[in-house]
């Protein structure tokens, strides 16, 4: 079996989507920024103090949209109605704001195009070449098109998204629930599988969900925060965890084996980046999704 670099033990793994999958993080940052920062001047003035990358990952990152319109303003000491389904983007709402970041997002989607990471596709073939299931975990309502998108929908055994979880009632990350129906629909028990997520808010989720192995991706410098908030290891890229993993107790094969990832997170056969590029149609617009 190709090194995987997780325990034994690990029957499954359950990916997120923005920022562990798909280049979207980046996308999400700057749509919440500039939607925040428009609140911010119009309330404050141009002395307002700006959306930050550090309030990014503190309060907004991995969390359902409207969790994260409420938990960044109330650290800014706003707190605004909630709104209702029928709010028009920008409305002074908890749900206004939400909406506002949404419309933003879809047009950089479009503008920008959406790109999966190779490393991460190429980690996820292995898996399920490895006899392993496979789950997506994401607050996002568009996570199917996404995944349509750039050509990985049918990678996966379960997602359970924005949708699924509205369906269901199920509270969005930090809360564990998401992450655990996933490893329900998969007839396994959280110690059974793998957690990989680059938001701090899906390791505290990793951590009290109790799962086997939680696999922290580093895309933005926060390695330290990754592992505090729980994180057996932390890498910057997929490809490289077989060897990051080899050290684990009970970890799969041994880094840059016969068959592994070899120079660049490329195994033997690697493939190239999926991507749409710029003009391609985005995701409909709906409902929550994962705030990167």
């Amino acid at each position: 079996m190709m090194s995987l670099g997780l325990p034994e033990s690990v029957r499954a793994c359950l990916f997120d989507l923005d920022g562990v999958l798909t280049r979207t993080a980046v996308v999400h940052a700057a749509a919440w920024k500039e939607t925040f920062d428009d609140f911010l001047r119009d309330r404050d003035g141009e002395g307002f103090r700006p959306f930050s990358p550090q309030d990014y990952d503190r309060y907004v990152d991995g969390r359902p949209r409207d969790d994260g319109v409420r938990t960044f303003l109330a650290s800014r000491g706003v707190r605004l109605p909630e709104g209702g389904a029928d709010d028009p983007p920008g409305r002074e709402s908890v749900r206004g704001l939400g909406e506002r970041k949404n419309e933003l997002l879809l047009e950089k989607i479009h503008k920008e195009g959406v790109e999966a990471y190779p490393g991460s596709v190429r980690y996820v073939h292995a898996v399920r070449e490895a006899g392993l299931r496979t789950a997506v975990v994401s607050s996002s309502r568009n996570c199917r098109d996404v995944l349509v998108s750039v050509g990985i929908e049918d990678l996966f055994d379960v997602r359970v998204d924005g949708v699924v979880a509205a369906e269901r009632a199920l509270p969005g990350k930090p809360a564990p629930d998401t992450f655990l129906a996933a490893a329900r629909d998969l007839g396994l028990e959280a110690a059974d599988c793998a957690v990989f997520e680059d938001a701090l808010a899906g390791m505290d989720a990793g951590r009290a969900g109790g799962f086997g192995y939680v696999v922290g991706v580093d895309r933005t410098g926060q390695a330290r925060e990754l592992r505090r908030h729980g994180a057996d290891t932390v890498v910057t890229d997929l490809a490289v965890l077989p060897e990051a993993g080899a050290a684990a107790p009970g970890a799969t094969g041994t880094p840059g084996g016969a068959g592994g990832f070899g120079a660049g997170g490329a195994p033997s056969g690697s493939g190239t980046s999926t991507s749409t590029g710029p003009g391609t149609a985005p995701p409909a617009p709906s409902g929550q999704e994962d705030s990167p």
